[in-house]
């Protein structure tokens, strides 16, 4: 039976209130080498590279190396067995826009009123982002990833999907400390995502700038991002993307035919990094902004086969197979080869402490971040979070079954998974390491842990800052029949 032990105390989730410049100032005095990777760093003789594929709408178990036994991603497979595979890595968001905030900053996205997909012209008015409480963009103001490490002395780039801000008034992505880009959903727009050439070929598109990053900042350190759109809809393959799925007919065909050609253009990447005999020296991660859509969506009902493996939920919904995704890491010397941590919970809030701890960059103590360094992890030494992970999704779930519709706010902390509405309408508890499907809800025969798991996530809730709520957000309903 799972243990009664209740999770540990309350922990704030932030350390202070230091903006852009006062952390940009700071760091200048703080370019110190962390503990973590001190030894690391010094037996390399330079900065590690990172390099980010970041898929979209790419469900946990859409991967061969995920459990999927239809599906061919040989090169993401092959990453995997030169890497580290980690099975609990949780977005911050079952959307997109949310999700990458959080993986930009290090905060939880409801604290940047980043709560859903940001709106953008001509798919949608400014005036949905204000009606929802949001801004039109990801506020420059709030440090990033990318800002740190170019701080750092890095060359840094992101190629494909932004989504975090197209409007008149948003900023340019050099704002974010984003030198070198070429982007869709941003007021770039360097590609016509409505032509159907782009959509068939984008992530060989975003691969190719990708590469040609990579090669003129090779002998710097570098970040850079390849945010594929890949196999968000609408989906458009072609009939010689689709020869590996000739027997197959509908959605699955046209759903693991996207698939397969971005494992295709990754490993071309893969294969590129290597070429240049920058293998032991760059950090490739691969992961997804959020899980499956669903076949209710009206631009991608062939997401209906996508795998969320063995949870419930998908895109939109707080249930496992809308936050936990495929999280893959290489770099022979560095990362251990062959393993598959099941233990190490890591968040996408983690992915700033974490890149810059591994970059060798000390955090000034009075940056506000709501993850933590998990590099050990990567390294090798599986470890328990100290932080939770929280989540606060305010709009109707858009998952065809009635079973997958989560209650709209979560928190993850040690083996317990705790879901509500903020009304108690809803309370779930889950011991997820033996129950990761969240079929056995605890929360009657665990009333300390229900008690004091709902406590932090309400007192959590409470101070995000306001905005409108919809009606059917965490309902369940099904219209019976009469």
């Amino acid at each position: 039976m799972p243990s009664t032990t209740p999770p540990s105390q309350a922990r704030s989730c932030g350390t202070g209130t230091l903006g852009r410049r006062e952390v940009l100032a700071a760091l200048a005095g703080l370019m110190a080498t962390g503990p973590s990777t001190r030894s690391l760093l010094a037996e390399a003789g330079q900065k590690l590279n990172f390099v980010f594929v970041l898929g979209d709408d790419w469900g946990w178990g859409d991967l061969g190396c995920y459990g999927h036994d239809q599906i061919k991603t040989p090169n993401l497979d092959r990453l995997a067995s030169e890497g580290t595979l980690f099975t609990q890595f949780y977005v911050a968001s079952p959307v997109c826009s949310p999700s990458r905030a959080a993986l930009m900053t290090g905060r939880f996205p409801g604290e940047l009123r980043i709560h859903g997909y940001l709106a953008t012209p001509p798919e949608g008015k400014l005036e949905f982002n204000e009606a929802r409480g949001m801004p039109n963009f990801l506020d420059p103001a709030v440090p990033t990833v990318t800002e740190l490490l170019k701080r750092a002395g890095y060359a840094t780039g992101l190629f494909g999907k932004w989504h975090l801000g197209k409007a008149p008034d948003a900023p340019p992505l050099e704002k974010y400390g984003i030198d070198a880009h070429r982007t869709i959903d941003s007021n770039e727009m360097s590609w016509d995502d409505t032509d159907p050439h782009f959509r068939t070929h984008s992530t060989e598109l975003i691969v190719d700038e990708t590469i040609r990053f990579i090669e003129q900042k090779r002998d710097r350190p570098f970040f850079v991002e390849a945010a594929l759109l890949d196999p968000h809809g609408r989906l458009q393959i072609t009939e010689e993307q689709a020869e590996p799925y000739k027997n197959l007919l509908g959605a699955p065909r046209i759903y693991y035919s996207a698939i397969t050609r971005a494992d295709g253009q990754i490993g071309r990447l893969v294969r590129r990094i290597d070429e240049l005999a920058l293998k032991e020296r760059t950090v490739i991660i691969f992961s997804s902004d959020n899980g499956p859509d669903d076949f209710v969506a009206r631009n991608s009902s062939e997401h209906a086969v996508g795998s969320s493996g063995p949870f419930r939920g998908r895109k939109t919904s707080l249930y496992e197979g809308g936050i936990r995704m495929p999280f893959i890491v290489r770099c022979p010397g560095t990362i251990p080869a062959g393993r598959v941590d099941h233990t190490t919970v890591i968040g996408g809030v983690d992915f700033l402490p974490t890149l810059c701890s591994m970059a060798g960059i000390r955090l000034p103590g009075g940056l506000r971040l709501d993850g933590e360094d998990m590099s050990a992890a990567l390294l090798g030494a599986p470890r328990q979070r100290v932080k939770p992970l929280l989540w606060d999704w305010r709009f109707r779930m858009l998952v065809g079954r009635a079973i997958d519709k989560s209650p709209r706010l979560a928190i993850r902390e040690g083996q317990w998974k705790l879901l509500m509405n903020p009304d108690r309408s809803r309370v779930e508890l889950y011991d997820v390491p033996r129950d990761p499907s969240e079929l056995d809800n605890l929360a009657d025969r665990y009333p300390k842990v229900m008690k004091e798991l709902s406590e932090r996530l309400l007192q959590w809730q409470a101070g995000l800052p306001k905005g409108s709520v919809e009606p059917l957000a965490g309902s369940n309903q099904y219209r019976w029949p009469k």
